[in-house]
C-alpha cells in the first residue's frame, strides 16, 4: 500500500482544516482566508492528480486490480469493532481531480464577485467547509462515513444558500433545501440500517467481506421480501431516496431552482461539482447492488431519469432567471446521467457527470459574470447585445452552452449525451426513455438558444432596461443608466479555463478512443476508428446531431426574426398561451405540494397543538386539579385530624405532666406538709375504721 493511499484523508482534511481556521478569524482578514482556501484546494487537487496516477496501471485486468482500500477500527462494539476507512479506485480519483479542479476555480472566481460583501471571510468558511464534506464524501469505503459527510453537504449546502440570510427568500430556500433533502435521506438511512443487519458490515471493500464484495452480494440477492423482490433491490431503492433528494429529481427536484437565492459561485458549486452531482456517485458506489440488467431498481432509476430528464427541459423553456435556466438545465442533465446508470452502467453516468461539472460551471459562472456586468440584473429579458460588451464573457459561454446542446463533435457534451443515448436506445425493457431523451436533447438546445439570444444578441424588450445606446464617451451598453461591462480578469481566467476543459474532454470519450469509459471499468483503452461506423453508434450519432441541430434553428427563428418579441411578451407566450403559463409556474407543482403535503402538514401541526393544548393539555390540568384537592384534604386531615389528635394528646400529657411536677419542686416545706396531710387523713381513717 502506498504513502498516497494512507494518507487519502488528507484531500478533505486540507479544506476542513481551512474552514476551521477562517471561522476563527475576524472579517477584515479577507486575504488571508481567500488564501488559506485556494491554498488548501490547491494542494488537494495535486494530491488528487498523484492518487490519479496510482490508478492509471494495470488497467485491462478489471478495476478491483485497481483498488486500493485503507480501512481502520473506528470503536469498538461488544467484542467486535466498527471499521472506516478510504478507497482509491478509478471512480474515486476521477471525482477527486474533478472536484478539486473545478472547485479550485471557483473559489478563485469567487474572490473578484464576492469582493464587496462584508461577509467575505465567512463566505470562504462555508466554501472549504463544503468542498471538505464532499471530498470525504468521494473519498469514502464505508457507508457510514459516506452518509456523515453527505449530511455535511446538506448542512453546507443550507449555510451558502441562505448566505445572505438578511433576504426572506434566501431564508425559505435554504430552508426548503434542507428539509427537501431530508425526506430523502430518510430513505437513504433505513436502507443503511438494512444493508447492516443483512451482511454485519457497512465497508464497502474488506478483502471480500464487503457489502459489495461477492460474499454479501450473493446472500442479499439470493433473500427476497414480500413480493419476491431480492433485498439487494430493496435496499437499492431506499438508498435511491437519498439519491433523489440530493440530485433534484421528481418529485424531489423543488428545492434546487430555489437555490439559486445564493451568490453565484454556490450556484456553480451546488450545481456542477458537488452537492448535486453526490446522488450519481452515490448510486455509482453501490452499483454492484443492482449491477444485474433486469433488476427492478435500475429499472426505477432510469424510468425516473427519464422523466426528470423531459419534466425539468420543458419548464426551463418559460423561465426568465438566468440562473433558473441553468438550474432547471441540471436537473434535466442529472436526470440523463441516471438514464445513463440505470440504461448503461457506470461509465456512462460517470462519463455526462464529469463533463456536466465542467461545462456547467462555466455556464454558472458566466451567468455570474453576465449578472456582475449587469449590475445584479438576473432577468434575460432586461439583457441584450452584450456580446459586444463581454466579449470574454460571451465567448466562453457560447462553448458551454454548445457543451450543453450537444453540438457534434468539437463539444464534451456531445459525446457524452451521445453515449447516454446510445445505452438507452439498446435497453430493452423500453425505448420510451429514449424517445424522451431525445425530445429533451432538442428542448435543451432549444432553451439555451433562446437564452444566449436573450442575454447576447436581442435587443431589450422591457424598459428601463439594456439599451442599444451608447454611454458618453465609453461606448458600452446601459442598464438603469449604469454601465454593462466585462468581469474583471480573476471572473473571466476561470471562465476560459473551464471552456478548454469542455472541448478538450471530448477528447477523451469518443467511442473511438473511449479512454474515460475504459478507464472506469479498468479496461485498457484502444483506438479503432470503426467503432465511430458502427451501425448503432453512427445512427445514434446522425439522430443526435439533428435533434440538436433542430432545437438551436427552431430557438433562433422563434426569436431572432423581427418582431419576435413584443414588449414583454415571449413568442411561446404568444403562440401557446395556456402551455407556456403552465411551464413558467413549473407545472405548479410548488402550488400543489402547497395545497396538499404543506397544507396537510400545517393541518396536522395545529391538530398536535389542538390535542396538546385542549385534550393533553386539559388532562394534564385536570389531574393537577385533582391532585391539589387532594393535597388540600390531605392539609386538612394533616392540620386537623392528625395534628389536632396528636397535639390533643400532647397537651394533656403536658397538663399531667405540669401537674405532677408541682409534687417534685424540691421544697422540703411543701414536702411535709404533703406528708402532714397524708397523716392526718391515714389518722381519720384508722379512727373510722376502729369505730366501725
Amino acid at each position: 500500500m502506498t504513502w498516497t493511499v494512507q494518507n487519502l484523508w488528507l484531500i478533505p482534511a486540507l479544506p476542513l482544516l481551512a474552514a476551521g481556521v477562517t471561522a476563527l478569524l475576524k472579517q477584515r482578514h479577507r486575504t488571508l482566508a481567500a488564501s488559506l482556501a485556494i491554498g488548501s484546494m490547491v494542494v488537494a487537487f495535486f494530491l488528487a492528480c498523484s492518487a490519479f496516477a496510482q490508478t492509471l496501471g494495470g488497467h485491462g485486468e478489471g478495476d478491483a486490480a485497481l483498488r486500493q482500500v485503507f480501512n481502520f477500527p473506528w470503536f469498538q462494539l461488544g467484542t467486535g469493532s466498527l471499521k472506516i476507512g478510504w478507497v482509491l479506485d478509478p471512480l474515486t480519483a476521477s471525482m477527486l481531480v474533478m472536484v478539486t479542479f473545478v472547485s479550485t476555480l471557483i473559489f478563485i472566481y469567487s474572490v473578484g464577485y464576492m469582493a464587496h460583501d462584508e461577509n467575505f471571510t465567512r463566505f470562504f468558511t462555508f466554501l472549504a467547509l463544503f468542498a471538505a464534506a464532499m471530498l470525504g464524501l468521494v473519498i469514502a469505503n464505508n457507508l457510514l462515513m459516506l452518509f456523515m459527510c453527505w449530511e455535511l453537504v446538506g448542512l453546507a449546502s443550507y449555510l451558502l444558500i441562505g448566505f445572505w440570510y438578511h433576504k426572506p427568500s434566501a431564508a425559505a430556500a435554504a430552508k426548503k433545501a434542507f428539509i427537501t433533502t431530508r425526506i430523502g435521506d430518510v430513505g437513504f438511512f433505513i436502507g443503511l440500517l438494512w444493508l447492516y443487519s443483512e451482511t454485519g458490515t457497512l465497508l464497502f471493500y474488506d478483502g471480500g467481506n464487503g457489502c459489495l464484495e461477492q460474499s454479501a452480494l450473493a446472500k442479499l440477492v439470493g433473500t427476497s421480501v414480500a413480493g419476491g423482490m431480492a433485498v439487494s433491490t430493496a435496499i437499492s431503492l431506499l438508498i435511491f431516496c437519498g439519491a433523489v433528494g440530493k440530485s433534484g429529481q421528481v418529485p424531489l427536484h423543488v428545492w434546487l431552482p430555489d437555490a439559486m437565492e445564493g451568490p453565484t459561485p454556490v450556484s456553480a458549486l451546488i450545481h456542477a461539482a458537488t452537492m448535486v452531482a453526490a446522488g450519481v456517485f452515490l448510486m455509482a458506489r453501490v452499483f454492484p447492488l443492482l449491477a444485474d440488467p433486469t433488476s427492478t431498481a435500475r429499472e426505477v432509476v432510469t424510468w425516473v431519469g427519464a422523466i426528470t430528464a423531459i419534466f425539468a427541459a420543458l419548464v426551463a423553456v418559460a423561465q426568465t432567471d438566468i440562473k433558473r435556466i441553468l438550474a432547471y438545465s441540471t436537473v434535466s442533465q442529472l436526470g440523463f446521467m441516471f438514464i445513463g446508470l440505470g440504461a448503461g452502467g457506470v461509465a456512462v453516468g460517470m462519463f455526462h457527470l464529469l463533463t456536466h461539472a465542467f461545462f456547467k460551471a462555466l455556464l454558472f459562472l458566466g451567468a455570474g459574470s453576465v449578472i456582475h456586468g449587469c449590475h445584479e440584473e438576473q432577468d434575460i429579458r432586461r439583457m441584450g447585445g452584450l456580446r459586444k460588451y463581454m466579449p470574454v464573457t460571451f465567448a466562453t459561454y457560447a462553448i458551454g452552452m454548445m457543451a450543453l446542446s450537444g453540438v457534434p463533435l468539437l463539444f464534451s457534451g456531445f459525446w457524452s449525451k451521445d453515449e447516454i443515448l446510445h445505452s438507452a436506445l439498446a435497453w430493452s425493457p423500453s425505448k420510451i426513455p429514449f424517445v424522451l431523451g431525445l425530445v429533451g436533447a432538442f428542448l435543451t438546445a432549444f432553451y439555451m438558444t433562446r437564452q444566449m439570444w436573450f442575454v447576447f444578441f436581442g435587443k431589450p424588450a422591457i424598459a428601463p432596461a439594456v439599451t442599444g445606446s451608447k454611454a458618453a464617451g465609453h461606448g458600452s451598453t446601459q442598464l438603469h443608466g449604469v454601465e454593462a461591462h466585462e468581469s474583471p480578469g480573476l471572473m473571466t481566467m476561470p471562465l476560459v479555463i473551464l471552456a478548454v476543459c469542455a472541448v478538450l474532454l471530448s477528447v477523451v470519450g469518443t467511442p473511438a478512443w473511449p479512454w474515460l469509459e475504459s478507464y472506469l471499468n479498468g479496461q485498457a483503452a484502444i483506438w479503432n476508428f470503426d467503432r465511430l461506423l458502427e451501425s448503432g453508434t453512427l445512427v445514434t450519432m446522425i439522430i443526435s446531431a439533428i435533434v440538436a441541430g433542430a432545437g438551436i434553428a427552431t430557438g433562433w427563428i422563434a426569436y431572432s426574426r423581427p418582431g419576435a418579441v413584443v414588449a414583454d411578451l415571449d413568442p411561446l407566450a404568444r403562440t401557446f398561451p395556456r402551455l407556456f403559463r403552465i411551464l413558467e409556474n413549473r407545472f405548479f407543482i410548488d402550488e400543489l405540494y402547497q395545497a396538499t403535503v404543506i397544507r396537510l402538514t400545517a393541518m396536522l401541526g395545529l391538530a398536535s397543538h389542538w390535542m396538546d393544548r385542549l385534550v393533553w393539555g386539559g388532562v394534564v390540568e385536570a389531574v393537577s386539579w385533582i391532585m391539589l384537592g387532594v393535597a388540600w384534604v390531605n392539609r386538612f386531615l394533616d392540620e386537623n385530624v392528625v395534628n389536632g389528635g396528636f397535639d390533643g394528646a400532647c397537651d394533656s400529657v403536658r397538663g399531667s405532666s405540669r401537674l405532677a411536677s408541682r409534687f417534685q419542686g424540691g421544697q422540703v416545706q411543701a414536702y411535709l406538709k404533703v406528708i402532714a396531710i397524708g397523716l392526718v387523713v391515714l389518722t381519720i381513717f384508722a379512727l373510722w375504721g376502729w369505730r366501725s
